[in-house]
């Protein structure tokens, strides 16, 4: 349990360090003036969604094996399949 934790806890920190990240954090701050309100919140907008989805990629690859991601993605399919075969109906 603790070792899940401190994976957690370095897959976060691994996500919000990661060289792209803060490349793109940089730019932001750099390019904070030039950008009027609705480019800034697309800007930050972007650079959230970027960050939340390298976290969640990095956490699933702490806590989980190949195989289990593997199967999970199999399931999302599945489900995904069955639900166009109901609104198709």
């Amino acid at each position: 349990m603790i070792a899940t934790a401190i994976a957690l806890q370095d897959a976060t920190k691994d996500a919000v360090m990661n060289k792209e990240m803060i490349s793109l954090a940089y730019s932001l701050y750099k390019n904070k003036d030039i950008m009027d309100e609705r480019e800034f919140a697309n800007a930050i907008f972007d650079y959230s969604a970027h960050l939340s989805s390298l976290t969640a990629t990095l956490v699933l690859n702490a806590v989980l094996t190949k195989s289990q991601i593997s199967e999970m993605m199999d399931t999302i399919k599945e489900m995904e399949n069955m639900e166009k075969d109901i609104t198709n109906d």
